[in-house]
């Protein structure tokens, strides 16, 4: 069984799938193996290559290449529950059709401005399709892995559609559920217990998901493992009460009984919450933890654990790219590693002390290799929700749910369940204020490997007096730093913001950011994809903040990544259109030198527009120069050529992201870039970079580094070397 876990489990680290013929005889192998009984390898092989084949079938369903970016009539049902954020309606359909080609089975659609969709409904829709695409920068979510993973063959654009049929099913009665839950007061938090009951998360805002990553409490507000446990020992316990009680009909075994009632309970609780993944990863484990307490005890802890895992696995092998996954068996694994072997009996508030000291200490290796936050108040925050979310307000919850169809009694649980929402959340506010969340620093494999064994040690058994060690060995999360620039070099990093620009550039002693990228209502590059590079790369404060104008692809992530970094100074071309809290000053012609590395702004004072107010920056190092141009046009870049600055570099940023009114023939002639740096959205709505464009940077002999085909892109500026792109490091999930 642990052959077969480990065969299904290497799918998650290959850099691209074996090909067929390759995967037919490893099988075959595997079979040739049963009759020397070789158990384990021929296991092992066949988890290889049933989880390779099903990792095939899903990137086999992905929209074919010659579909990209166009727009299609198709005619599909809604599943799962729609979100609305920002006026943008966000829903799934299955089973889509066109007339044109055949459409992956799962497409994930936006409609921007669109009416109100429900589940169970049949539209017929303009859409413009997208083969799925995301973001690539270090230690960032992956959001190509979450698509595959969910099995999305495609994402969408609506344009326009029309409603083909009412909704129906299961979905439909889901939907009309999470009205009647939002339409309760609840203090204000509707949307938690429509999280709470449905697994449906639209309703939380971005204050709300950056007070649970901040307190380590996200677990709570997404149905997991912990709330189907929770109800199923909430069910078990109360059979069980009653048996001690001597109140439950001797005719009936109680422990069947129980085992039956917490295990038909975990599975309603889970087909409420739509019985995505994590929730029939959930329900399997209780299932089997229920079997193995009422049939096999005799068999020891670690069998339904490992069942379960099997269990996952062979029904979904994908399952392994997502963090949840991972975390969610690293917590059961811990949880069994603390308990199992105790002797005598603990005190409650004992067992959740330990508990939550082990997932504090047990699950650290696994959140730095997920470069995931971690909580300092967690261990805290945690001591207090976890019990107050699945023994008081998840039973409110339901029952209120349930008991809505009768007058008063429902709405009246479901305040209760709101009021203790608000409460937890106020007390959970100010944890996160006085703790925020700490994004450490990507560790070195060995760095990593001594943290992993240091948490291992640490939760030994207390009378083994190598314990205190674990403590040394955590020290690299502390203090482990990464390799800096040599003195006169500098490290450029162009991240993968989307439509939009941020580039870091680095000295031996000194940190610049050059834009922060664009804020899109409430997701803010600066906040999810700027800040967590940053961290991932040491980056610890901000010696400059430069942002070339106001608009917002430059400078919408400006304010998050000023308040999540200390920053010294901000300058800008335009300061006067930028937040207030940025305190920016005008970007004016000077020079300066960092470790060697000479850095020069220009900004044309005669400036009509935003773009041409760009504040342009000069890099050199080593002898090898770089310009970062912002949205300058080509009047700007005729008043740049006449500024009297020395020209020639070997790097250029493509003024607006290689837009037609940019990058003049003029201004190549005299740049002679050998490289060219291209940050832009994949299929932006603008075209860019223009054909015309790319034909003059062709016909300069310049290799082009793009964003969208390349991620974040590394320069070692002083070296004369390639860049090196994050889409490079293969992974068989991304797009080439």
């Amino acid at each position: 069984m642990l052959a077969l876990v480990i065969g299904l489990l290497v799918l998650r680290f290959l850099p691209a799938l074996p090909p067929f013929w390759l995967l037919a005889v490893l099988s075959a192998a595997g079979v040739m193996l049963l009759p020397f009984r070789s158990y384990p390898i021929a296991l092992l092989l066949f988890g290889f290559t049933w989880a390779c084949v099903c990792a095939q079938w899903a990137l086999d369903d992905r929209l074919a290449p010659q579909l990209d970016a166009r727009t299609l009539w198709l005619q599909g049902q809604v599943v799962g529950l729609p979100e609305v954020t920002d006026g943008v309606v966000r829903f799934q359909i299955e089973q889509a059709v066109s007339r044109r080609d055949k459409l992956p089975d799962r497409l994930r659609l936006s409609w921007y401005g669109g009416p109100a969709i429900r589940a169970g409904e049949t539209w017929r829709l303009a859409v413009r399709l997208k083969r799925p695409h995301g973001l690539v920068n270090p230690q960032a979510f992956d959001y190509e892995a979450w698509l595959l993973a969910q099995r999305i063959g495609a994402t969408g654009t609506v344009k326009s559609g029309e409603l083909l049929t009412p909704a129906s099913g299961a979905g439909a009665w889901r939907d009309r559920v999470r009205q009647r839950v939002l339409a309760t007061p609840a203090h204000g938090r509707a949307g938690a217990l429509a999280a709470l009951v449905l697994g449906d998360d639209s309703g939380l805002s971005a204050t709300d998901w950056q007070v649970l990553q901040n307190t380590g409490t996200v677990h709570l507000m997404v149905i997991s493992g912990q709330h189907i446990g929770l109800l199923a020992t909430l069910l078990y316990g109360l059979v069980a009460g009653l048996a001690r009680l001597g109140v439950w009909p001797r005719g009936w075994p109680w422990l069947p009984c129980a085992c039956v009632l917490a295990c038909a309970g975990a599975l309603v609780y889970g087909l409420l919450a739509g019985f995505e993944v994590p929730v029939q990863r959930a329900c399997a484990m209780v299932a089997l933890v229920l079997l193995w307490r009422w049939r096999f005890r005799h068999l020891g802890v670690w069998l339904p654990l490992l069942l379960a895992l099997l269990a996952v696995l062979l029904w979904e092998p994908l399952a392994s790219l997502q963090p949840g996954f991972w975390l969610s068996f690293g917590a059961v694994l811990l949880l069994i590693l603390i308990f199992s072997g105790r002797l005598g009996a603990w005190s409650w508030w004992g067992t959740l002390l330990r508990a939550q000291w082990a997932m504090a200490i047990g699950l650290l290796p696994l959140l730095l290799a997920l470069g995931l936050p971690v909580s300092a108040s967690g261990p805290l925050a945690n001591l207090v929700a976890v019990p107050v979310v699945g023994l008081l307000i998840v039973p409110l919850a339901l029952l209120g749910t349930l008991l809505l169809p009768v007058a008063g009694v429902g709405a009246a649980l479901l305040e209760g369940a709101g009021w203790l929402l608000h409460l937890l959340f106020t007390l959970l506010t100010q944890l996160a204020w006085w703790l925020p969340a700490w994004l450490p620093s990507a560790l070195p494999f060995w760095a990593w490997l001594l943290v992993s064994v240091g948490a291992l040690v640490l939760l030994l058994p207390a009378a083994l007096p190598v314990r205190s060690l674990g403590v040394l060995m955590l020290l690299p999360v502390l203090f482990s730093a990464q390799l800096r620039p040599e003195y006169g070099r500098a490290e450029v990093w162009m991240l993968d913001v989307g439509q939009g620009l941020a580039v870091l550039v680095r000295t031996q002693g000194h940190e610049l950011l050059y834009d922060a990228g664009p804020r899109f209502g409430e997701f803010d590059t600066g906040e999810r994809v700027v800040l967590p590079s940053l961290r991932a790369l040491d980056v610890r404060g901000l010696d400059l903040l430069l942002l070339s104008h106001a608009d917002n692809d430059h400078a919408g992530g400006g304010v998050a990544v000023s308040r999540g970094l200390p920053t010294l100074r901000v300058l800008s071309g335009e300061p006067d259109k930028l937040a207030p809290s940025l305190e920016a000053q005008s970007c004016s012609r000077t020079h300066w030198r960092w470790e060697g590395v000479r850095f020069s702004t220009w900004l044309w004072t005669d400036a009509t527009n935003g773009n041409q107010a760009s504040c342009v920056l000069r890099v050199e190092a080593n002898g090898e120069r770089l310009w970062l141009t912002g949205d300058i046009d080509s009047q700007a870049e005729r008043a740049l050529l006449s500024s009297g600055l020395s020209m020639p570099a070997h790097w250029l940023l493509a003024p607006h992201h290689g837009s037609r009114s940019s990058s003049s023939t003029s201004l190549l002639a005299q740049v002679k870039p050998s490289s060219v740096l291209i940050s832009r959205g994949a299929h932006n709505t603008f075209g860019h970079p223009h054909a015309e464009v790319v034909a003059r940077y062709r016909a300069q002999g310049a290799r082009l580094y793009d964003t969208a085909l390349h991620g974040a892109v590394r320069i070692h500026l002083g070296a004369f070397e390639q860049a090196q792109g994050l889409r490079d490091h293969a992974r068989f999930w991304r797009e080439k």
